[in-house]
């Protein structure tokens, strides 16, 4: 029988033991990552890859738009963002413009990190009166 890769069986168990807040972390990381791996593509004037790594990072936003609770005002923020984001995917699809990658990459690196501190702020402990020492 074939030893299995053991950073497939490390990434497989990571994904399955992950947490939803954890989960939509992880995605935001897989779509800097496809972007920077279309950024190099550009470069390298590889537009067929850098294509192929945007539309990767496109599939992993139209995940996190279609788990979007409208019941949320919020929610229609995150539309928005992401809508702008797909245009700004389009975009660097159609002109391989790398100052249009990055302005994407900083879209999707301040959507993480806003995540990253929600996730921060929801583990931090509730302060009521008696824990602050009024």
């Amino acid at each position: 029988m074939a030893q299995k890769n053991p950073y497939a069986t490390y990434a497989n168990n990571k994904i399955a033991s992950a947490t939803p807040a954890e989960l939509t972390l992880m995605l935001y990381e897989g779509a800097i990552k496809f972007c920077n791996l279309a950024k190099i593509d550009i470069e390298k004037k590889e537009y067929g890859d850098s294509i192929g790594h945007i539309q990767r990072a496109r599939n992993i936003i139209v995940e996190l738009q279609s788990t979007l609770d409208f019941k949320y005002p919020i929610a229609k923020d995150f539309d928005n963002v992401y809508r702008y984001i797909f245009s700004l995917m389009a975009d660097v699809n159609r002109d391989h413009d790398l100052e249009t990658l990055e302005e994407l990459l900083t879209e999707l690196r301040e959507l993480r990190d806003i995540w990253k501190q929600v996730m921060k702020n929801a583990k931090a402990p509730a302060r009521t009166g008696s824990d602050s020492g009024e």
